[in-house]
């Protein structure tokens, strides 16, 4: 068997290695998806025939692409924010810097239950509880950005300075001051970040739940798709796509900022 000593005299051994299982398990992975090669060449004909529908794009739906997109950014603006919101306490409970393991564990369940759900599904349950529309696509957008930001604010809270938290506890200070005074001042640029990335993608989940009709652009997107009308599907995909690029933009400079403080 290799051993330190081994590995130290002959240190090509250790990427060596490294390359064998990557390839490996590389290898192990295209053959579980099955990938037909033959049928991947000769199926650019359907391809391109498809795509050809798409264009050119029918500008005579831009007024309905502009609503449809505001009614997105809508949704997605009040998930990522309520989500954040419930994201808090959740990641804090689950920081192992700050609350007791048995809550840890409570709280990291729920973060996984709640990942564990795609968005898609938590679609199709606020459907069938408020019906077709704007206010399903919110409230699963609520809840799938739980399973994410509390995860991304519980690895910041975890990488806090520990010096200042115990500061904190030998002057006595309890539980929420040591949060509030310790952690927050720390984790809040860094958190803004998270949850500005979060509300990029919510915009394009958001156009994703539209195909179970929770509302937004991705409702007309499929509507146009199932009724063969390609060139204002495309009017919308491109309103969508300069819209995200617009907001991803604004949203990075103002990461950079942040990272600054």
């Amino acid at each position: 068997m290799l051993n330190l000593k081994t590995l130290r005299r002959y240190p090509w051994i250790s990427p060596l290695l490294i390359l064998l299982i990557t390839v490996v398990v590389y290898t192990w992975a295209l053959q579980g998806i099955k990938v037909d090669f033959e049928l991947l060449t000769s199926s650019w004909p359907y391809i391109t025939d498809f795509v050809s529908r798409l264009f050119p794009p029918d500008t005579t739906v831009i007024d309905i692409a502009i609503k449809a997109l505001i009614e997105t950014v809508q949704m997605s603006l009040w998930g990522t924010t309520v989500g954040a919101i419930l994201s808090l306490p959740i990641a804090v409970a689950s920081a192992s810097n700050v609350a007791p393991r048995w809550l840890q564990w409570l709280a990291n369940l729920l973060q996984n239950a709640v990942r564990s759900v795609p968005s898609i599904i938590l679609g199709l349950i606020f459907v069938a509880a408020t019906g077709l529309g704007a206010p399903a696509g919110t409230l699963a957008l609520a809840i799938y950005t739980i399973g994410y930001l509390a995860k991304f604010y519980q690895q910041a809270i975890e990488a806090v300075n520990a010096k200042s938290l115990e500061s904190l506890e030998v002057m006595g200070a309890s539980r929420f001051q040591i949060v509030q005074y310790g952690i927050l001042p720390q984790v809040l640029p860094l958190g803004l970040g998270y949850t500005l990335w979060m509300f990029e993608y919510n915009i394009r989940a958001a156009s994703v739940l539209g195909v179970v009709g929770a509302g937004g652009i991705g409702f007309q997107l499929k509507s146009y798709i199932d009724g063969f009308e390609y060139n204002k599907a495309t009017t919308m995909m491109l309103v969508l796509l300069v819209v995200v690029t617009v907001i991803d933009t604004f949203s990075s400079k103002l990461r950079q900022h942040l990272d600054s403080m």
